[in-house]
């Protein structure tokens, strides 16, 4: 059996954009997020394991929210999940935010931060370095009929439409798969996060790269 694990935000963790005003988000059924559609078309030779959060950063501290810094977490997650085949990255929206004042390259930075530590780890098979999957998350969408949620990605839409050519110029630098989920998906009602049919076309679309990275029969 293949390790698959994908480590990411709450777009990962499969945030319902309808429950953005709610007291607490509400979370799409396994089998609507994008990691479990991946699983399905994967099949039982493939163990995909989930590992987002929401709020989650590239290398940032959130002021605002406990235990968000990724670099921080993924070492121990890295080291608890060995070993492991591949790992699935999309991470950088939350890193858009207002409070952290990056730019889209140094949110490519912070990305590049992580993919490194990764491929540089002993966490894949044979206590060697897993294979990346780099993907660049979808742009921010029209927030203005939520303006406490826009208020927090003043640049958003602007700046998430920059980081394509980012992620994909470091994944040809490290030598790593990578997808534009940009071309692929819109976000919903929030602006930020996934519905239902946005993950399964994302879902779909990471299997078809990950059967060209792991090869079932290899």
């Amino acid at each position: 059996m293949k390790n698959i694990l994908c480590f990411g935000d709450s777009n990962t963790w499969g945030f319902m954009p309808e429950s953005i005003s709610a007291p607490f988000p509400e979370r799409h059924p396994h089998n609507v997020r994008w990691t479990g559609i991946l699983a399905a078309e994967l099949g039982t030779s493939f163990r995909v394991i989930e590992e987002g959060q929401n709020g989650r950063t590239t290398v940032h501290d959130d002021p605002f929210a406990l235990a968000r810094n990724g670099k921080t977490v993924l070492p121990a997650i890295l080291e608890s999940q060995k070993p492991l085949d591949l790992v699935v990255l999309m991470l950088g929206t939350n890193d858009l935010k207002a409070v952290f004042g990056v730019s889209p390259g140094e949110i490519a930075a912070g990305v590049k931060i992580l993919a490194q530590m990764i491929l540089g780890s002993d966490s894949g098979i044979g206590h060697k370095a897993p294979k990346l999957l780099l993907l660049c998350p979808p742009a921010v969408g029209d927030q203005l009929h939520l303006p406490d949620v826009a208020a927090k990605f003043p640049n958003g839409q602007k700046d998430s439409r920059k980081l394509p050519k980012y992620y994909e110029a470091l994944a040809s630098a490290l030598g790593c798969g990578f997808l534009n989920t940009q071309t692929l998906i819109e976000p919903g009602s929030d602006g930020i996060h996934l519905d239902a049919a946005a993950h399964g076309r994302l879902g779909k679309a990471v299997a078809a790269l990950v059967k060209s990275l792991l090869p079932p029969d290899a």
